[in-house]
């Protein structure tokens, strides 16, 4: 059975952080579903770190349904939720029902993420009627990265605090089941944290929110373009890869590959006929 909304929610209600990771295709969703994450998201951070693109913005609505299949055929148990991409759901109600029905409907998801606060509420009150759950992402906000000036923290002043505090009031109302908070002061995720019901998920932004979420890429140590602060490496496979290739390569030029033990067999007075044959 997979996991559900209600028991992420259950989770802040007695104190259980919520472990949350991205995946973009089969065999990583498969492995980290086998390890216990409740929550995967297919971010469109996959336009970084999978697709080459310089920023999430370029990222279309086929190509986060076509990565959202894999995803899901590679989970049993985790919550999979769909990254709905740049002006996807900002133009009107209806865009965003249309893209988000093809997240649940086509991609498999169980659930939807929209970046935005009070700006998206009503948006985000349309989708959970019509039975799509639907995770919040406020702070910095990728898709806005062009307005935002860069990828910095937000909420430092006292009127931007405010702010992000009323756009995550906002979602909870709303009906959303989670918040992601990016890159905000702790003590301010502190405070949201302890000002919504629903539970919190942070990426950069401090201890003390209800959950964590990290790009695989990075836990993983397989994006080497940059290596964001907030991120921590629990492992680095470009460098086992590249060892792993240079060790191939090495061994068909010296022709020790493949071994009798990698190759098949066949009744060799086939080919002594064959050649005599020719």
């Amino acid at each position: 059975m997979r996991v559900t909304t209600g028991e992420i929610r259950e989770m802040k209600q007695r104190g259980e952080k919520i472990p949350m990771l991205t995946a973009y295709d089969y065999s990583t969703a498969k492995l980290i579903d086998e390890a216990g994450v409740p929550l995967i998201l297919v971010g469109d951070s996959l336009g970084m770190v999978v697709l080459g693109y310089e920023s999430t913005i370029p990222v279309t609505m086929d190509e986060m349904i076509h990565h959202t299949k894999a995803v899901v055929r590679g989970t049993k148990h985790a919550l999979v939720i769909g990254d709905m991409p740049f002006m996807t759901y900002h133009i009107s109600i209806d865009d965003a029902l249309r893209n988000a029905a093809r997240f649940i409907q086509e991609g498999g998801a169980q659930a939807v993420k929209l970046e935005g606060g009070e700006s998206v509420a009503e948006k985000v009150r349309r989708l959970v009627e019509c039975g799509i759950p639907v995770q919040g992402h406020i702070g910095l906000t990728p898709q806005s990265v062009h307005q935002l000036g860069g990828y910095k923290v937000v909420g430092k002043t006292p009127e931007a605090a405010v702010r992000l505090l009323n756009d995550a009031k906002a979602l909870e109302e709303a009906g959303a089941f989670s918040i992601v908070l990016e890159l905000v002061p702790a003590p301010l995720s502190r405070l949201i944290t302890q000002r919504v019901a629903v539970p919190t998920i942070g990426i950069g932004a401090g201890p003390d929110c209800d959950g964590q979420v990290q790009v695989v890429s990075d836990l993983l140590g397989l994006f080497t373009d940059f290596v964001p602060k907030h991120a921590k490496q629990y492992a680095r496979l470009c460098d086992t890869i590249k060892a792993a290739v240079a060790d191939y390569i090495g061994e068909v030029k010296a022709g020790s590959f493949p071994t009798s033990k990698q190759s098949h067999t066949m009744d060799e007075s086939i080919i002594a006929e064959l050649a005599r044959s020719s």
